[in-house]
């Protein structure tokens, strides 16, 4: 039984001659949350809005359910929830319209196992305090963005495909959203989860996959990623530059007699080779998948 729901294949689009995404290729598997991150600018939104159909591809394919997803297949549509990094709606219009205008294009229970999208909307408007006889232009930036995600979730979707899903959530309100894409996980729903916060993939992805400059260059089980043997190495030694010379490492920073650099050789191994040498002062520190991230991010 095949496991991928969404699978990208050599993903390109290019803005001219810049470059916004490039060969970039990824399967999701059913029932996963995938966190996708990188700082802004680095190709995250342009391979959403690609993979959506928002904007055209330079080149590559994106299938869905083993499906090739096009622009005009509606039918696939029904079984995506999507939501922007920015919401933009009707502003002369109240949530209540807005939200019954979502439910008309949607039938309604999509399946014998769910709940009526109404019933649906109902729960997660009062799950996130909101108030549907607000008008869209009275609504502060994070009341607008509990409008999106409602919205994408509330047909009960498959496939989620959320772009920067918290900016302009409280903090307690961010907790409640965690809960829920939790829920969802455990009901099967596949989730794309676009995002430069470090600290939501740890909280909830599954995998993680990390986009730089328009390329995927990893991709990794949270847990795996977190488990690398990526250290910091501090050593006071008046022998610095014959051991960053022999070891061949990353210089973070570095004094007179004092060096810190990004270590990836195993501990036993490196006190070996370090044992060579007149040592004053080692400090060797764990690192944070915060630390793994800018590792990958920053090496050449």
């Amino acid at each position: 039984m095949n496991d991928i729901m969404m699978e990208i294949n050599d993903l390109t689009k290019y803005y001219g001659d810049v470059k916004g995404v490039e060969d970039l290729s990824l399967k999701l598997r059913k029932g996963e949350i995938f966190g996708f991150i990188g700082p802004n600018g680095a190709g995250k939104s342009t391979t959403i809005r690609s993979v959506m159909n928002l904007i055209n591809k330079t080149k590559g394919q994106v299938l869905i359910n083993g499906k090739p997803f096009e622009k005009n297949d509606v039918e696939t549509k029904r079984i995506i929830g999507y939501l922007p990094s920015e919401v933009h709606l009707y502003d002369d219009m109240t949530v209540k319209k807005i939200f019954d205008y979502h439910e008309s294009f949607y039938s309604k229970t999509n399946s014998s196992t769910k709940k009526s999208v109404h019933d649906r909307r109902e729960e997660l408007a009062e799950l996130l305090r909101i108030d549907e006889s607000k008008r869209i232009e009275d609504l502060s930036l994070g009341n607008l963005k509990k409008v999106g995600i409602i919205l994408a979730l509330m047909h009960q979707p498959a496939l989620l495909i959320l772009d920067e899903p918290t900016s302009g959530l409280d903090p307690i309100m961010q907790n409640v959203f965690y809960d829920l894409l939790l829920e969802e996980k455990n009901k099967g729903t596949t989730i794309f989860y676009s995002t430069h916060i470090l600290s939501e993939v740890s909280k909830i992805c599954d995998r993680v996959g990390i986009i730089r400059k328009g390329k995927l260059i990893k991709v990794e089980n949270v847990d795996s990623l977190s488990d690398k043997s990526l250290t910091f190495v501090t050593i006071r030694s008046a022998q610095v530059t014959d051991i960053v010379n022999e070891l061949g490492v990353r210089i973070i920073s570095e004094e007179k007699n004092y060096v810190r650099f990004a270590n990836s050789i195993p501990d036993n191994e490196l006190i070996k080779i370090l044992s060579h040498y007149t040592i004053d002062k080692l400090l060797i520190e764990e690192a944070t998948l915060e630390d793994i991230f800018f590792h990958y991010y920053t090496e050449d």
